[in-house]
């Protein structure tokens, strides 16, 4: 048992060794690391669904007695695995825990999520035998880059901040750390414990060494995102980098019209980049400098972004995102952990009663998900519009919030035309029509309990079966 520390956690991300580092932690006398224990979608190890005698269920009602039960029936130091998209509530626990030693893993981001992407293609995920090695070419996203590197970055900072507010410290690990056996043992003398590695555990093979030039298809795609990326002084080691503004690729710009739209998930989207285009030639892909780039060259710009009713947001979120299966982990969540019943995605529903019980579900889960009361991070499609509003304003509050509603009077103000065409929104699209047929007291209630500030904030009315 350690002298130092009654347990500890693997702070990491996927693709970063940290299996190898917990092979290399299991290995240690008296230490145990139980995998990724507050994985939303399993416990501990894929497919697993109970640990210490507790359910994915309960778990998913509240971890912490299964964080308790991990170190309280466990000989010797006991720990765990713990990635971005695993449950907060956990976090907030063990970085506030002085007798839980923190181990900071980190990788280059670019080879990290390289590896990522070769993982998702090929379904292998760890290597024990090299005979059983699968490969891939795989085409880099610079966009799903960008989206690694900030949740990445996020991650770290906040365990950052939470040791520098409490004044711990943590052992700070990379991924070419891991062959060192000097450097193990230093985070064996690190956790207080006695015993030591006398080799590294070479039970898990390297998968895809090859250089990235062999791993990628366009890599040249690569080099330029890097060089962009390095312009903003990002690092190999995120954890050390200044707080950044969120990353701002969805806007999109019309030059001629001086006009800059933040589109928010499942709220009028296509409907507006439609009426943009008719207006002139449509810029996107921004990152946060050729952004500023493009305010400064275009003086008197306007800024604007269009909100729903958040029942009818809800409504859709529901169906295109859950319903469909586009998001089949939040789904599989929805069934296993909160007994919702689904149809098979592209069904309908067998009864209007039917659909209309499983939306109560989704609102509960979306009510739990927006005050962090579960274990799946908050997805854009349901994270409250006062939220997303707040994260745009990081970057720069927008001139406009516009309500679906007033879109005519909006546009002529923004265009400065009082006879200006608006964006068609029909009265009658699938997703108003279903909720008409499934709308009651309960689903209004369930709706205004998960979204409160966007009704009492934005001063939406009760749906209804129309909008507000």
């Amino acid at each position: 048992m350690s002298d130092r520390f009654q347990s500890f956690v693997i702070l990491a991300g996927m693709r970063t060794g940290s299996n190898l580092l917990e092979a290399n932690l299991n290995a240690l006398e008296g230490v145990t690391s139980y995998g990724e224990v507050f994985n939303p979608y399993f416990v501990g190890r894929k497919n697993a669904d109970e640990l210490f005698g507790i359910s994915l269920a309960e778990r998913e009602r509240n971890p912490l007695p299964l964080l308790q039960r991990l170190r309280s029936e466990t000989p010797g130091l006991s720990g765990f695995r713990f990635f971005q998209d695993h449950d907060r509530r956990v976090l907030e626990s063990v970085l506030a825990d002085r007798t839980c030693a923190k181990i900071v893993l980190t990788r280059n981001p670019v080879d990290s999520f390289v590896s990522l992407q070769i993982a998702r293609t090929t379904g292998q995920w760890k290597l024990a035998d090299a005979k059983r090695l699968k490969t891939a070419t795989v085409h880099f996203d610079e966009t799903e880059f960008r989206d690694h590197l900030a949740a990445g970055q996020t991650f770290q900072l906040h365990i950052l901040a939470a040791l520098q507010k409490s004044g711990q410290t943590a052992f700070i690990l990379d991924y070419e750390d891991l062959g060192s056996l000097e450097v193990l043992n230093g985070l064996s003398a690190f956790l207080g414990l006695s015993s030591r590695l006398k080799a590294v555990d070479d039970t898990l093979k390297k998968q895809n060494p090859e250089e990235l030039e062999e791993k990628l298809d366009n890599h040249d795609a690569l080099v330029e995102a890097v060089a962009r990326a390095d312009a903003f002084g990002l690092t190999r080691t995120p954890i050390f980098e200044p707080r950044r503004p969120i990353a701002v690729h969805e806007a999109l710009a019309v030059d001629a019209a001086r006009l800059l739209f933040f589109p928010i998930s499942a709220a009028p989207d296509a409907e507006i980049r439609d009426w943009l285009a008719s207006l002139g030639a449509l810029r996107r892909g921004f990152d946060q400098k050729s952004l500023r780039q493009w305010k400064r060259e275009h003086p008197g710009h306007q800024s604007f972004t269009v909100i729903r009713h958040p029942l009818l947001r809800a409504y859709q979120a529901f169906h295109s995102k859950i319903v469909s299966g586009v998001l089949p982990h939040h789904r599989n969540t929805l069934v296993r952990a909160y007994k919702a019943s689904l149809p098979d995605p592209g069904q309908p529903f067998a009864t209007a009663e039917a659909e209309r019980r499983a939306f109560l579900v989704f609102l509960h889960y979306a009510r739990l998900s927006v005050l962090g009361q579960c274990g799946q991070r908050v997805d854009a499609n349901w994270a409250s519009q006062s939220a997303i509003l707040q994260s745009i304003a990081r970057f720069h509050p927008v001139d406009l919030v516009i309500r679906e509603d007033r879109l005519q009077s909006a546009f002529a103000y923004l265009t400065g035309n009082d006879t200006v065409t608006s964006p068609e929104i029909s009265s009658a699209d699938p997703y108003r029509a279903g909720l008409d047929a499934i709308y009651n007291e309960r689903v209004e209630t369930a709706g205004i309990a998960a979204y409160a500030r966007d009704y009492s904030g934005f001063g939406f009315r009760r749906w209804r079966g129309q909008a507000a």
